[in-house]
């Protein structure tokens, strides 16, 4: 483990994705935050629009200022909006920073398949190929080496974890795969819009972008991969799977419920698949299994860095299914960049994430 206190930096600090790194980062042991911008609220003290962290942040907002930035930070976590983290990214590596990305704008591999999500051309497409994805539990090797850290989505994450030892054995038939994921508000942002007003979203349940979503692509990227290194190199050009991805708003602050249906190659018992489900994820520090689907809430991972998984079997219709619950803003960002920040620098994954959930 380092000795001396890293410098860290957030970029894109007020919003709910940037006041839990604050948050988590705070608690951390080896951390000094140095650096938060937002451009909305240059001068404004951190607790102004994080009343939690009264007198332990004694930080006010800046303008972001690259050339400055790298100077006063050893590791950068951007928490930008989706397109605006290409350039101060570049700028980081370029001076031997260190940088997390919380946006998606270096997840996807292909540019092309960026600009067809996210209708504008990538503007640093020589370093998607040099980016790892930051999922610690299938890629924590690449991550130990590497200068730049794609933090995956919330909804991406819950989804790949669920599907990940399936998809890693190649067990499930060819579009087959249907996921069905709810979230919590905070997962829209913190930018007002009539959608997430109180009086629109309480008591109420809506799908969104169906079909369309953003994180369909990175599902399936991070799906194929794993399916392509399972299958033998005769067979390394099969065709891509495809998955079918609905998300949904509901009433609640923060936390995301996943539930994923397939139908396997061939019929394997659920005892055969929990086992393979407790191997595959053997020795995961944030990864909880749970037989009874009842213990798989978001309520119970609400603050946390852990991830819940259960898998199930329907005899009647011959489809597997697997539930995943998370924290959307731990997780399902924070928490999970703040696990590859660990990874990075050689502590371990669980310093400053060891906190238990809180409940209710």
């Amino acid at each position: 483990m380092a000795k001396q206190r890293i410098r860290v930096a957030v970029l894109g600090g007020s919003g709910y994705t940037g006041g839990e790194l604050l948050r988590l980062l705070a608690g951390h042991p080896a951390v000094t935050i140095t650096t938060v911008t937002a451009e909305k609220s240059v001068g404004l003290p951190v607790s102004t629009l994080f009343p939690n962290l009264a007198e332990t942040i004694p930080l006010t907002f800046t303008a972001l200022d690259p050339g400055h930035l790298v100077k006063q930070a050893d590791i950068v976590f951007c928490a930008l909006p989706h397109t605006q983290s290409m350039g101060p990214v570049d700028h980081c590596l370029q001076a031997g920073v260190l940088a997390i990305d919380l946006s998606a704008d270096y997840r996807l591999k292909n540019p092309d398949t960026y600009h067809t999500w996210y209708h504008t051309p990538h503007s640093k497409p020589h370093l998607l190929k040099k980016a790892v994805y930051g999922l610690p539990e299938l890629h924590r090797s690449a991550i130990r080496t590497t200068r730049l850290v794609a933090v995956p989505g919330c909804y991406p994450t819950a989804a790949i974890l669920q599907l990940a030892p399936l998809y890693a054995r190649n067990l499930l038939q060819p579009g087959s795969v249907i996921i069905d994921a709810k979230s919590g508000i905070s997962g829209a942002g913190r930018s007002p819009a009539l959608p997430f007003h109180f009086p629109e979203s309480h008591e109420s349940v809506k799908a969104y972008k169906i079909g369309e979503h953003r994180h369909t692509p990175e599902i399936e990227q991070a799906l194929n991969s794993l399916a392509r290194q399972r299958r033998s190199t005769q067979a390394k050009n099969h065709p891509s799977d495809t998955i079918t991805f609905t998300p949904h708003l509901i009433p609640i602050n923060r936390g995301i419920l996943s539930t994923a249906y397939g139908r396997l190659r061939t019929p394997l018992s659920l005892t055969r698949l929990r086992t393979l489900y407790k191997k595959f994820y053997e020795g995961e520090s944030f990864i909880r299994q749970h037989e009874d689907v009842m213990a798989i809430s978001p309520s119970y991972v609400r603050g946390s860095n852990f991830c819940d998984l259960g898998i199930f079997f329907n005899h009647r219709t011959g489809q597997v299914i697997t539930v995943a619950a998370l924290d959307n803003l731990v997780k399902g960002a924070a928490g999970q960049a703040i696990q590859c920040m660990n990874i990075l620098l050689g502590f371990p994954e669980t310093t400053g994430l060891d906190k238990l959930p809180a409940y209710p």
